[in-house]
């Protein structure tokens, strides 16, 4: 529940600090004490946007913190997932600075405002007479049926199922996509892929192609260089071999009369050895080089065809050409595969949905029952609050599957005989509806794991017995979860467990806002003004007292 609630330089705060108990508190004031500028403060910790016309004084920041004891509220696991310091007492925070930026944090930890809205929500509902637009809305007529059905583990069940569907779905529906336009391509990219595989590439063969070529033609000069190689070494007169092998006879000679010439002997017969091997190397390769000019006519062809290839594909290598060629032979395989694969999709979604039909007829028989529970309990409840003739219908529309499963909801309602029952916003008046929606908070309180509820002046338009009964309800919510009413009425101040009230004063040059907690004195002199206005009498204040003692 909340325990206090801190607000500083904020419109007509300066400084205000309340601490708030359990059961039911009552605030009132006059018109314009600032009791909506409290609940405005409040709800931007729901993630409301702030107007820095708000800040009172702009040479500091303005901030509204929330202390809220959760230790029955079970929100360890929300705690652990955003990676925030758990502890009984959660204090929220929300800081405007003065260049219109803000900042929220969560027991100290800084979060985004969405994570400090996420939170909030589960922490207070602040009702207020706008909020009752609320129950024109089927998505919030269907929120309050799943919220009495306590069928969260079921709606659970069903929204991982139904994203698996809807996964499943997009796949299938993009991969048909993908085939139609594969298949639309298909001729094109046969003819592609044949104009490849007709070449039969190889990885590394355009090098050796373009060295080919140049040998071919320069082959003239190049058997003239090998030639005059041969020649040198070998064929011509006063050859190196021959003349080596001379060499090699003189120092052979000659060590056996000089013992240091040996070495040179063996030195001369290494290197004879190594040239008549470079002369064996250039005579093969004489003998491998063929002046075939078919051969150069072949090998420019092939170059010309695959040089052709890169200009049409606009690439500069094989190595891209088979890498194309890869991908095109795999596309029209996955043409030819295609039946195959989407029939295996399409039964994927068909089971998917087979399921999330199953866990959405199971939710909307939840639904429709607790709907019916709903509707009774809700006439039992509103008929003493001045609707006697009221009837509530509830229909349930079967839409196309979604988040929340197959069921559109509408609340149908009439207020007179012999009226059919129609949608709200064409039958019921605001005080009617302020009503209804008091009913259905009372409703729903019974069974929400929720800390506090605000009522902001929900009961504006009622008097006499009326009163007294709203009074009576919101002291019945108050048994399971904290509420705070604001209200103007007397018969619901006395309600209260404990009462404040805000209030307006000059201080010096400035009007501030400020709240105080009522003693018993006070209280009865509060509720005498509320009785009797401007002048407290003995009998208004008796008046008071009265309602306080019953």
């Amino acid at each position: 529940m909340l325990t206090r609630l801190v607000i500083s330089n904020y419109a007509l705060i300066d400084s205000l600090e309340l601490d708030l108990g359990n059961g039911l508190s009552i605030i009132t004031g006059e018109t314009g004490a600032g009791k909506s500028i409290i609940l405005g403060a409040l709800s931007l910790l729901l993630g409301q946007r702030v107007d820095t016309k708000v800040i009172r004084n702009n040479d500091k920041k303005s901030y509204i913190e929330a202390t809220f004891d959760v230790k029955n509220y079970h929100f360890q696991s929300f705690f652990k997932e955003n990676d925030i310091d758990y502890d009984n007492i959660c204090i929220i925070r929300r800081e405007i600075l003065p260049n219109g930026r803000t900042r929220a944090f969560i027991n100290d930890t800084p979060v985004t405002l969405a994570l400090l809205a996420d939170l909030s929500i589960r922490l207070v509902d602040i009702h207020s007479q706008h909020s009752n637009t609320l129950l024109l809305r089927s998505d919030y007529q269907l929120s309050v049926i799943d919220n009495l059905s306590q069928n969260q583990l079921l709606l659970e069940e069903y929204s991982e199922v139904y994203k698996k569907y809807i996964a499943d779905l997009n796949k299938l529906n993009s991969h048909i996509e993908k085939i139609e336009k594969l298949k639309a391509d298909q001729e094109y990219y046969s003819f592609q892929l044949n104009s490849l595989t007709a070449l039969n590439l190889k990885a590394g063969e355009l090098e050796d192609l373009e060295k080919q070529q140049k040998r071919l033609e320069n082959i003239s000069d190049v058997k003239d260089c090998i030639w005059s190689v041969m020649n040198i070494l070998e064929d011509g007169e006063n050859s190196v071999i021959s003349g080596l092998s001379s060499v090699t006879q003189y120092l052979t000679k000659l060590g056996k009369i000089e013992e240091d010439s040996q070495q040179l002997s063996e030195r001369v017969e290494s290197i004879l050895i190594e040239v008549k091997d470079i002369y064996e190397t250039v005579s093969q390769q004489n003998d491998s080089l063929v002046d075939d000019p078919n051969e150069l006519e072949r090998i420019e062809e092939r170059l010309n065809s695959i040089y052709s290839l890169f200009q049409k594909f606009r690439v500069n290598s094989v190595e891209e050409l088979l890498e194309i060629q890869s991908n095109l032979e795999n596309s029209i395989s996955e043409i030819e595969q295609s039946d195959f694969e989407i029939s295996a999709l399409q039964k994927e979604v068909d089971t998917d949905l087979v399921k999330i039909t199953k866990l959405a007829d199971e939710i909307t028989k939840v639904r429709k029952k607790t709907a019916d529970a709903f509707a009774k309990e809700l006439l039992s409840i509103a008929q003493p609050l001045g609707m006697k003739n009221l009837v509530c219908q509830i229909n349930f529309d079967k839409v196309k599957y979604n988040k929340q499963g197959q069921d559109q909801v509408h609340f149908l309602f009439a207020f007179n005989k012999s009226q059919n029952p129609m949608p709200i916003e064409h039958t019921a008046s605001g005080g009617e509806m302020s009503r209804l929606m008091l009913c259905i908070k009372t409703i729903i309180a019974k069974r929400m794991n929720l800390p506090s509820i605000i009522f902001d002046e929900i009961d504006t338009g009622v008097s006499g017995e009326i009163a007294n009964r709203i009074g009576e309800m919101m002291k019945s919510i108050s048994k399971n979860i904290q509420v705070i009413a604001i209200t103007h009425l007397p018969q619901v101040a006395a309600m209260g467990h404990c009462h404040y009230k805000v209030y307006k004063q000059d201080v010096g040059e400035q009007t501030i806002t400020n709240i105080i907690e009522l003693d018993e004195e006070q209280r009865v002199r509060e509720i005498a003004g509320m009785l009797g206005g401007r002048v407290v009498d003995e009998a208004a204040i008796n008046n008071a007292k009265s309602l306080l003692k019953h």
